[in-house]
């Protein structure tokens, strides 16, 4: 996505507005039950997001849609500034991004673990414990099955990537060999 950074800073502000696990629940909750409506109905999407309305008139969609769910204020009105922003487009993104953004307000590293099969209870406990470890802090891990991988796993912490499988390390090799 070409705009993760703003992607990002929503999803990191929302994630700062909420005081606690309970109202994280909810408010992400009544988020991801408004991208439901706003994903299952096309012309909805399309006229909160239209430049052939004006500002006034998607506003007024906005409120009857978010008075017609019940939605609470604080969701409300993160929804209200993006829509005045006019980044209702990045809803998707922001909603999948939301719960990394809590865990790192709450202390907690994120890793996403690609591996070609999927890992067991006890290598996810293993490898949770061993990034606990490495970190001293807690981690949650999202997991990800990818066919493509050629054994072992691949591990990213934000922008970086730890490659662990043995396609990479044959790669690692290659470049070593044709570097000497």
């Amino acid at each position: 996505m070409k705009n993760l950074a703003l992607v990002r800073k929503y999803a990191d502000g929302l994630a700062r507005a909420l005081a606690d696990d309970r109202e994280y629940e909810a408010v992400g909750s009544e988020v991801r039950m408004f991208l439901g409506v706003f994903e299952s109905h096309p012309d909805l999407g399309r006229a909160l997001v239209s430049p052939f309305l004006n500002a006034r008139r998607r506003e007024a969609i906005l409120d009857e849609v978010l008075k017609r769910s019940g939605t609470g204020p604080k969701a409300s009105r993160f929804l209200k500034l993006l829509q005045h922003h006019k980044r209702m487009e990045y809803l998707p993104a922001i909603v999948e991004a939301l719960p990394q953004a809590w865990s790192e307000r709450q202390g907690i590293v994120t890793y996403e673990v690609a591996s070609a099969v999927p890992l067991s209870e006890a290598q996810q406990g293993r490898l949770a414990k061993s990034l606990e470890a490495s970190e001293g802090r807690p981690v949650r891990l999202v997991l990800e099955d990818d066919p493509g991988l050629v054994g072992g796993l691949a591990l990213r912490k934000g922008h970086i990537v730890y490659d662990a499988s043995v396609e990479g390390r044959l790669n690692a090799l290659q470049e070593r060999l044709g570097q000497e």
